[in-house]
């Protein structure tokens, strides 16, 4: 996978030596509020995070999340990428920023960069997201995005997440 570029950003697949900035991330509160607790809490959790997540999906899939870095400086700002889940039955579109990046528009900036590898290197005429009904910030950024809302469900029990969908 080639990385992508933008007028601010780089986006490039994941490696191991990212750990450290996964285990920040996924610490976050807000990442625990609004996407999940994944229970990472040590280097050797993150590292299998990354092998697990978005290195097996690079290798199963073509794809998965990947880093987001300032395209000057090269800080690590977040991720941000097409999964496909067993769940849902199209790829999805996932993205987690640090705070200090939001409001910036930085995710919005990654995820077209994004759907449009994904419309272009890889032929998909939709993705899906999913958000927790709560997350006004992210059901405002897809709206943005020309995602348009299409259900309600339960992702697991318990998580009630709406469902958007983004048609090329």
């Amino acid at each position: 996978m080639t990385p992508l570029s933008t007028e601010r950003l780089l986006i490039r697949p994941f490696t191991l030596e990212d750990a450290p900035f996964i285990l920040r991330l996924l610490n976050e509160p807000s990442f625990i509020d609004n996407i999940a607790d994944k229970g990472v809490r040590t280097l050797a959790q993150a590292e299998a995070y990354l092998t697990d997540g978005p290195l097996a999906s690079y290798a199963t899939h073509g794809h998965g999340l990947w880093m987001v870095q300032h395209g000057t400086t090269g800080k690590p700002m977040g991720m941000c990428g097409l999964i496909k889940r067993d769940s849902l039955p199209e790829v999805d579109l996932g993205y987690a920023f640090c705070p200090e990046f939001w409001g910036l528009g930085y995710a919005r900036e990654a995820a077209e960069a994004c759907l449009a590898w994904g419309r272009d290197d890889k032929g998909l005429q939709s993705v899906l997201a999913i958000v927790s009904p709560g997350n006004a910030g992210s059901i405002r950024l897809l709206e943005a995005l020309r995602f348009q809302f299409q259900k309600t469900m339960e992702l697991t029990p318990g998580d009630e997440v709406a469902v958007y969908r983004w048609t090329a």
